[in-house]
């Protein structure tokens, strides 16, 4: 028996333990295929440009231990995405916005005090802090 397709879908604009937490736990269901937020779908949604572009998260994501391919996707996780990559669960943190039927979500918590939005505004403070 094959194992089942496990789909994690990020931005990991800033990689951080809270990702690389949830992709150990979503390794435990099987092979992980992370849904890599493009970087136009992230400007349209979040206002800004990645740090590090679609490719040089991709490279950094394959280069987990708990990541077993990365392909590009839009914002939200649609049934023809989930049919055509052949995935059997999507995993998530608790602000899953997706609305799927097509196959099992599980939701797992999200590592408290961390997040890419949290990094970013302490790189900001800190070099604002700095010239000031």
């Amino acid at each position: 028996m094959e194992p089942k397709r496990v789909l994690v879908d990020m931005s990991c604009t800033l990689l951080h333990h809270g990702h690389v937490r949830l992709l150990e736990q979503a390794s435990k269901l099987g092979l992980v295929i992370v849904a890599l937020t493009s970087d136009r779908e992230i400007y349209n949604k979040k206002g800004y440009t990645p740090e590090l572009n679609f490719y040089q998260r991709k490279e950094i994501l394959l280069a987990i231990k708990y990541v077993s391919e990365v392909v590009e996707s839009s914002w939200l996780i649609d049934r023809e995405f989930i049919i055509s990559n052949n995935i059997d669960i999507l995993v998530h943190g608790y602000d899953n916005m997706n609305i799927l039927h097509e196959c099992d979500v599980v939701l797992l918590p999200r590592t408290e005090g961390i997040s890419s939005s949290n990094l970013r505004q302490k790189c900001y403070e800190i070099v604002h802090s700095q010239l000031a």
